[in-house]
C-alpha cells in the first residue's frame, strides 16, 4: 500500500496506517542505499542496467520467502493470510491501484510463490507486462542461478543489518522475531 501513497498523502490516514507507511518508506530507503543490496545488484547490472535494483529487490523477496523460518516464528502461509485479512479489513482506505490488484494478490498468494524459482519468474514476467521492466526474465533467472550462493549470503548479511536497524534505530520490537542464539 505504501508504494502508492505519494508525498504527504500519508497524513490522510489514521495513525497506525501512517506509521506503517512511514516505516515502509524508511525501510525502502535503508534497503536502496545499503552496500550489500548494491553489491547484489551488480550481478544483474549487465542484463537490467538501471532496473537492476528493482530485480535485486524481487530476488531478495525470493530469499526471504525461501528462508522465512529463519526470520519469523509464524509460518509464511499464516503470515500471508493475516496480511490479506488486514488489507481486506481496510479495503475502503486502500489506494485505487491496490484495490485493483488485491483480488489477484489474495488468490495467487504471491509472496508464498516467491520461494520457488518459478514463482520468481512469474513475478518478473508480471512486472514486464505492467511496468517498464525489460523483458529479460530468463537472462535474469540465469544470472541468479549462476550466483545463487553469493547473492543468498549477501541477503542474509543484509537481513542481520536491517533487523538491527529496525530494532535499534526505529525502536520497534519485533514480536515474531526468531532470536539467534
Amino acid at each position: 500500500m505504501a508504494d502508492y501513497v505519494k508525498g504527504r498523502k500519508y497524513e490522510n490516514y489514521k495513525t497506525e496506517i501512517r506509521k506503517g507507511i512511514l516505516l515502509h518508506r524508511s525501510i525502502d530507503f535503508y534497503t536502496d542505499t545499503h552496500p550489500l543490496v548494491s553489491q547484489s545488484g551488480q550481478y544483474f547490472r549487465e542484463v537490467y542496467r538501471k532496473y537492476s535494483g528493482v530485480v535485486t529487490d524481487v530476488v531478495y523477496d525470493h530469499f526471504l520467502a525461501r528462508n522465512w523460518a529463519l526470520y519469523h516464528k509464524e509460518s509464511l502461509p499464516i503470515f500471508v493470510s493475516r496480511c490479506h485479512e488486514a488489507l481486506v479489513k481496510n479495503y475502503l482506505v486502500l489506494p485505487r491501484q491496490v484495490k485493483m490488484f488485491l483480488p489477484f494478490l489474495i488468490k495467487s498468494r504471491r509472496l508464498e510463490t516467491y520461494a520457488e524459482i518459478e514463482g520468481l519468474r512469474t513475478a518478473l514476467n508480471i512486472m514486464v507486462r505492467h511496468t517498464s521492466l525489460p523483458d529479460k526474465t530468463d537472462l535474469g533467472i540465469n544470472v541468479l542461478l549462476e550466483n545463487y550462493e553469493a547473492i543468498e549470503s549477501e541477503f542474509h548479511s543484509f537481513m542481520e543489518d536491517i533487523i538491527t536497524y529496525i530494532v535499534n534505530e526505529k525502536e520497534i520490537e519485533l514480536k515474531y522475531r526468531i532470536e539467534k542464539s
